[in-house]
């Protein structure tokens, strides 16, 4: 079964929304972005998420210690790394842990040969901002041999083109932050829809 997580949350009622609709993650930006929380911030929202639902920070080239106080204090379940963050780093902080890795051709996708984290997320490259550009990439690049049970696909999609993506890709998880916003902010019937095609497909049993 694909899992659903829902990125870049800064407000209570869109964290209701999607826990009500069925989220199975969600996000919380400590980076750089127009999406970015504070610790004090994700710490408030993180108490209408229930334990069920995982609790993922993103964080790019942090430090150490940044992202250690955000693990405790919010608290998290998941550190996700979008920057330059070497397989060293990874394992000295030795949190569970996503490693992003920007697709641009299929050299970017052999390169989750060298990835040692818990769950490689796969993501157009930003544009401003690292991730976050709403643009779908060659998902045709992820058909070879991959560990599909770790690959959480991200990058431009929307409850118009998940059906798609998931029968393609066949992700452990799906990954939607601009797909669910209108004018830069998210919105509740736009996070409805997007799980809810996610589980429509899956209804239908891909596998």
């Amino acid at each position: 079964m694909t899992k659903v997580k829902i990125c870049g949350l800064m407000e209570t009622q869109h964290v209701q929304a999607a826990v009500e609709a069925g989220v199975d993650a969600v996000g919380f930006l400590f980076a750089p972005s127009r999406r970015r929380v504070a610790i004090a911030q994700a710490k408030e929202l993180a108490r209408f998420v229930p334990e069920h639902v995982i609790k993922i920070g993103v964080f790019v080239n942090a430090t150490q210690e940044e992202m250690e106080r955000a693990f405790r204090e919010v608290p998290l379940d998941f550190i996700q790394y979008h920057g330059d963050e070497t397989v060293e780093l990874i394992e000295t902080v030795g949190l569970p842990s996503i490693k992003v890795l920007s697709v641009r051709g299929v050299d970017d996708v052999r390169n989750v040969r060298t990835v040692q984290s818990d769950y490689i997320l796969f993501d157009t490259p930003g544009t401003e901002f690292r991730g976050g550009s709403g643009e779908v990439f060659d998902w045709s690049l992820l058909n070879g041999d991959l560990p599909r049970d770790r690959i959480i696909l991200a990058g431009g999609l929307n409850a118009q083109n998940v059906k798609d993506a998931i029968r393609q890709v066949r992700p452990f998880m799906v990954d939607v932050s601009s797909g669910v916003e209108i004018d830069g902010r998210k919105d509740e019937a736009l996070i409805r829809e997007f799980i809810q095609a996610v589980k429509e497909e899956e209804s239908i049993g891909w596998r």
